[in-house]
């Protein structure tokens, strides 16, 4: 695993990314990197709250870039593209957890959740409230990855369900399937605040 490299500071937002995206498929390697400089941060933000740990994050991140810059043709709305890109991070994101179960079953790699829920709330957040997410986290990590990552997305991200199937790439009733899945066990253990949820 390398070291982690320092994110680049977001590009300039006068160029809409639609255009970006044209000026990408007509080889200007100079918009990859602009599209790179505006997104790489939030995704891999994201990217980090959904592994649970800043372990692997530069890979896939990496990996997402890559795969978006190579398949850019079949990208039907260019303005959208970060959307397009949070799901193939997403389709990653899933590879990697399914990854590092099989390793950490066999002992090939530590625990190392630092970027858990409880390590990244606000200082002033209450004992009560970190015990609370520790045991959130808990049940995270025993979760298959696709409800994990779709229960995340809806309440740790806040997306609506129907940004969580499309950024899931699934269809919007397996997205509610997964979602409550990871409510129900979330609720098996501990009472969890959720947002009201909307007809599920």
């Amino acid at each position: 695993m390398t070291a982690a490299r320092p994110l680049p500071e977001p590009a300039p937002v006068s160029i809409a990314d639609g255009d970006l995206v044209a000026r990408v498929r007509a080889g200007d390697r100079w918009a990859e990197d602009a599209l790179y400089r505006r997104h790489a941060r939030p995704v891999a933000g994201l990217v980090a709250r959904l592994l649970g740990s800043s372990q692997d994050v530069d890979d896939v991140v990496h990996d997402a870039f890559v795969s978006a810059f190579e398949q850019v043709d079949r990208l039907r709305e260019p303005d959208r593209f970060r959307a397009w890109l949070g799901r193939i991070a997403v389709i990653k994101v899933r590879r990697t957890i399914r990854s590092r179960r099989l390793r950490r079953s066999l002992g090939l790699l530590p625990m190392n959740d630092d970027a858990a829920l409880e390590r990244l709330a606000s200082e002033a957040a209450s004992p009560e409230v970190r015990a609370d997410l520790a045991v959130v986290d808990g049940i995270l990590r025993r979760l298959p990855a696709t409800v994990r990552i779709a229960w995340m997305l809806r309440y740790v991200e806040g997306h609506r369900v129907e940004d969580v199937a499309d950024l899931c790439a699934c269809s919007l009733a397996t997205a509610k399937r997964r979602i409550a899945a990871g409510k129900k066990a979330m609720g098996a253990v501990i009472e969890v605040r959720l947002p009201s949820e909307v007809e599920e």
